[in-house]
C-alpha cells in the first residue's frame, strides 16, 4: 500500500493543478473572469506602447525637455546642443482606457491622437489580434475622439446552441421583437438579429450545405408567431418553400406566378402609400395601431433563377421582374414590405437588374461560397477584409457567414441550426396566425380594397 502524504508540496501543487484544469472545463467564464482576466490586463497595459509601436499607432509629438545633465533624456538620443530647456520630437502611444472583461474576451477604450479616425483601428485589428494572442479583435463602437475595440479571445461560433423553436400558440415574443427575429450568435457573443425594421432589405447567399436554407429555417421559426405576412417566390416547384406553405399567404412557384405576385405586392404598395399620405404621415408605423397594415417580409429562393433567360419572351419577363423587385427594394420599407433574397450565386453576368437590386439591399449576409464573384457582389462594396474573411470560411462550419451589422462594420456570425422538420412545426404551429391575401391588401386602411392577388397564389 502506497502511503501518499497529502501535505507534500508536490501533492499540493498537482492537486491545486488539478482544480485549475476542472475549473477551466467545467466554469470557463468565472475562470476567465477570475483567473485569466486579471493577469491579461496587466499584460495588456504592459505592453501597450510595443503593440501600438508595432500596429503603426504611435505618432510624434514636439515636447520641451529639461537636458541640465547632458544624455539624461534618452529618446533624443545624444544632446548636441547646449540648452537646458529644449523641444524635442518623442513617441506618443494612444492612451487606453482599463480594460473591461466580457465572458468571451475584453472591451477597451482608446483616446484618438489627433489625425486619427476609427478606420485607422479597424484596419489594424488583425495585427492586435496577433499582438494580444487572442482569436479577433473588432470595432464595436466610436465617439468623437473615442474608440472602442472588444477582443474575442474565444470564438463563440465554434459552438453555436442549437436555436428551439416555439412550442406555444403565444410564441414568447414581445412588442419590441416585431420583424426582429434573433436567429444566430454574433462573435462579440451578442444575438444576430435580422432586423428588418432597421436594415429593411438583405441578401443571402451561400453554396451547397453552407447554412443558407438553415438561415431560412430560423427566420421562418422566428417570424411565425408574429403578426406578419410572409410571401413565398419559389422557382424550384416549390419543393424548398411549399413545406412552410401554412404560414405562407402567397407562393408563386413559376415565373407568370411570380409576375402576377409582384403585381400584387406593387399594387398593395400602392395602397399604403395612399393610406399614408391620406393621414399626413411618412410610413405605417406611423400609423394608429388600428389603422397600420400588417407587415410583409417576401422570401425569396435561388434569385438567379428569376433572372435567367432562355429567349426573347423570357427576357421580357425578367425586364419586369427586376423592375419590379426593384420598385420594391427602393419603396417597400416605409410601407412594410420588406425582400430577403437567397441564392447560390449572384453575378453581375445576371444582368444590370441584378446589380441596380443589390444596390439597394443593405443586409448582406455572405456564407461560404464557391466563386469570388458572389461574394463580391454581396460584400466587395462594404469592406475589403469582409471578402477575406467570407472566402476564408472553412467547409465544416455551416452556418458561419459574414454579415453586415446595424453599426454599418461587418461581423462574423452564425445561426443556430434549425432543422427543416423544426421550420415546417412552426409553421404548422402558428398557421392559424397566416393573413389571407385579402387581409394582406385591406388591413388598416380603413376601407375595404379589391383583392388582386391571382387565388391560385394562396398558400
Amino acid at each position: 500500500m502506497i502511503d501518499i502524504d497529502i501535505h507534500h508540496p508536490a501533492v499540493k501543487a498537482l492537486a491545486a493543478l488539478l482544480v485549475l484544469i476542472l475549473w477551466r472545463r467545467w466554469a470557463p467564464v468565472s475562470y476567465w473572469y477570475l483567473f485569466v482576466f486579471p493577469r491579461k490586463a496587466v499584460w495588456l497595459r504592459w505592453s501597450w506602447r510595443h503593440v501600438a509601436s508595432g500596429c503603426g499607432l504611435i505618432k510624434k509629438r514636439q515636447r520641451w525637455w529639461f537636458t541640465t545633465i547632458p544624455g539624461l533624456v534618452a529618446s533624443t538620443g545624444v544632446v548636441r546642443v547646449k540648452r537646458r530647456f529644449q523641444r524635442v520630437a518623442v513617441d506618443t502611444k494612444p492612451w487606453m482606457g482599463l480594460p473591461k472583461p466580457t465572458p468571451n474576451g475584453f472591451r477597451i477604450t482608446f483616446h484618438l491622437l489627433d489625425g486619427q479616425v476609427p478606420d485607422d483601428y479597424a484596419k489594424v485589428c488583425e495585427r492586435l489580434a496577433h499582438a494580444w494572442r487572442i482569436e479577433a479583435v473588432r470595432v464595436v463602437g466610436s465617439r468623437p475622439g473615442r474608440v472602442t475595440l472588444q477582443g474575442i479571445t474565444q470564438d463563440p461560433l465554434t459552438h453555436v446552441a442549437p436555436a428551439v423553436p416555439p412550442t406555444e400558440p403565444s410564441g414568447g415574443w414581445s412588442a419590441d421583437d416585431l420583424l426582429r427575429p434573433i436567429v444566430g450568435v454574433l462573435e462579440t457573443g451578442a444575438a444576430w438579429r435580422m432586423d428588418f425594421r432597421l436594415i429593411p432589405h438583405w441578401i443571402n447567399v451561400g453554396a451547397t450545405q453552407s447554412g443558407k436554407s438553415n438561415l431560412l429555417n430560423a427566420l421562418i421559426v422566428g417570424l411565425s408567431p408574429q403578426p406578419v405576412a410572409m410571401v413565398g417566390f419559389d422557382l424550384k416547384g416549390g419543393v424548398e418553400l411549399s413545406v412552410y406553405g401554412p404560414r405562407l399567404s402567397a407562393l408563386a412557384t413559376t415565373r407568370e406566378q411570380c409576375l402576377d405576385l409582384l403585381a400584387d405586392l406593387i399594387t398593395v404598395m400602392g395602397s399604403r402609400m395612399l393610406a399614408c399620405r391620406r393621414h399626413g404621415v411618412r410610413d405605417i408605423w406611423q400609423l394608429p395601431d388600428t389603422l397600420r397594415p400588417i407587415p410583409v417580409v417576401i422570401l425569396i429562393d435561388e434569385l438567379a433563377e428569376l433572372f435567367l433567360t432562355a429567349d426573347k419572351a423570357e427576357k421580357d419577363q425578367v425586364t419586369r421582374t427586376a423592375t419590379a423587385l426593384l420598385r420594391i427594394a427602393q419603396l417597400g420599407r416605409a410601407f412594410g414590405i420588406h425582400l430577403l433574397l437567397s441564392g447560390q450565386r449572384i453575378g453581375s453576368d445576371l444582368g444590370p437588374g441584378v446589380t441596380a437590386l443589390r444596390a439597394q439591399i443593405g443586409g448582406r449576409v455572405c456564407h461560404r461560397v464557391n466563386d469570388p464573384e458572389t461574394a463580391v457582389m454581396t460584400l466587395g462594396d462594404l469592406d475589403p477584409d469582409a471578402l477575406v474573411a467570407a472566402r476564408s470560411i472553412a467547409p465544416e462550419m455551416p452556418g458561419v457567414a459574414v454579415i453586415t451589422g446595424a453599426d454599418g462594420r461587418w461581423y462574423r456570425a452564425r445561426s443556430g441550426y434549425v432543422s427543416t422538420e423544426a421550420a415546417e412545426r412552426a409553421a404548422h404551429t402558428f398557421a392559424d396566425l397566416t393573413p389571407s391575401w385579402a387581409q394582406v391588401a385591406a388591413s388598416g386602411l380603413g376601407h375595404e380594397l379589391p383583392a388582386n392577388g391571382n387565388p391560385e397564389l394562396a398558400a
